[in-house]
């Protein structure tokens, strides 16, 4: 990058967000001096098994948990069962009679656990023939295993925060060949909790590196679906994918008056996927999506209908991240504390999702669904809000 003919750099944060489960966390349990037993939502029976051990003081073959149907988990109900503690710890007071415990949504709300706040700077080299020779992202912000599974950090690193930019044949692959790269982190943890999150870290990585491919074209003055081709080729799936959603969407064709195009891809949980969008910008640069498509590579794909649905509930989850959902913090707490101050994306603002599923098969594994298409809605959106308006959101 020092000896470069020319740099490029920008600096790209993400800030808290919130899970939002649309059931707040809940738990019955009923308590005597020989059992225990919970019914409570969990996408976790096992941790809410442990919880309810831990908080009874009774042993595993006097206490049985009962899973119910959740509305909505998303991660929330995974590694925290906070609200199965204190539902067992309630029900020990009042030994013999049930206790149903309901959070209010302002509880829900303010006792979570939160997207990590990330920050990402980029420094992307040149030479003398506007050939990209390096590429250096620094993360900067927290890590959620040193917060939920400490014993799983890797000399006290963590790797989950390198999702979907990761080295070699991972699930989380990096999708690009670069002669000269650099990816590192700057662990810090304030006191905000972090969690699992839909997606978990593909969300702010997708935005950093697709976002900052599009400013790269820029300053190369080229296509941007044309300058990645070029760094692709050893990475067929992610290409095809790309391919997939720019042929769909009319890329290279003339874009109807006010309306403009971006695109975005990734690899994660070991799904290929990409997203391309359509949007058009009114008054006060308001933005609506007129359109968005979808591809993912899931290697085999058993329902092709559920994996539609997936991909249209994911990408109604990443954009109302990227329009509505911000957490922020003052005098050391959350000020979001219910749905009118942490909107969703409603029917009337969502364009119809065209998902095209198209697995490789061969000898890769089964892929996720769930997750990783989440990540390619946003940064789409942003690069087509800067061709329409020539101003880039980094943050």
């Amino acid at each position: 990058i020092a000896k470069a003919a020319k740099k490029v750099e920008a600096v790209y944060a993400y800030p808290y967000q919130n899970l939002v489960c649309m059931e707040p966390m809940n738990a019955t349990a009923l308590y005597t001096a020989d059992r225990c037993a919970v019914w409570t939502p969990t996408q976790n029976g096992e941790a809410a098994f442990a919880a309810t051990l831990a908080a009874s003081g009774l042993p595993a073959d006097k206490c049985e948990v009962y899973k119910l149907h959740l509305g909505g988990g998303f991660g929330r109900r995974g590694a925290f069962h906070d609200y199965v503690t204190q539902s067992v710890l309630l029900a020990k007071q009042i030994p013999g009679t049930p206790v149903k415990l309901l959070w209010s949504r302002e509880e829900d709300m303010m006792q979570g656990r939160f997207h990590p706040v990330m920050q990402c700077k980029l420094v992307g080299a040149f030479d003398a023939n506007n050939n990209l020779t390096g590429l250096h992202m620094r993360l900067s912000g927290q890590s959620i295993l040193a917060s939920v599974f400490p014993a799983r950090l890797d000399n006290g690193k963590d790797p989950l925060t390198f999702q979907g930019l990761l080295p070699g044949n991972s699930e989380h692959a990096f999708g690009y060949s670069i002669p000269n790269l650099l990816i590192d982190h700057s662990m810090r943890n304030p006191h905000i909790l972090p969690g699992f999150w839909r997606g978990v870290n593909i969300n702010q990585n997708a935005i950093f590196i697709e976002c900052f491919m599009d400013e790269l074209a820029q300053a190369a003055g080229q296509d941007a679906l044309e300058f990645r081709r070029k760094l692709m080729s050893k990475h067929p799936r992610n290409l095809a994918v790309l391919n997939a959603v720019a042929e769909r969407i009319g890329w290279g064709k003339p874009a109807p008056q006010g309306i403009y195009r971006g695109l975005a891809h990734m690899k994660a949980f070991g799904s290929y996927v990409a997203a391309a969008a359509e949007i058009s910008v009114g008054a006060g640069d308001k933005i609506k999506v007129q359109r968005i498509v979808g591809a993912t590579d899931t290697g085999y794909a058993v329902n092709p209908a559920q994996i539609d649905r997936q991909v249209a509930g994911s990408f109604v989850y990443g954009l109302s991240a990227l329009f509505y959902q911000e957490c922020t913090v003052k005098d050391g707490r959350i000020e979001q504390t219910n749905f009118d101050t942490y909107n969703s994306m409603r029917i009337a603002e969502m364009p119809k999702v065209e998902s095209i599923v198209m697995p490789a098969g061969g000898s890769e594994p089964w892929c996720g669904v769930v997750e990783p298409t989440i990540c390619v809605a946003a940064p789409a959106v942003l690069n087509a809000f800067f061709k329409a308006t020539g101003q880039r959101i980094r943050s």
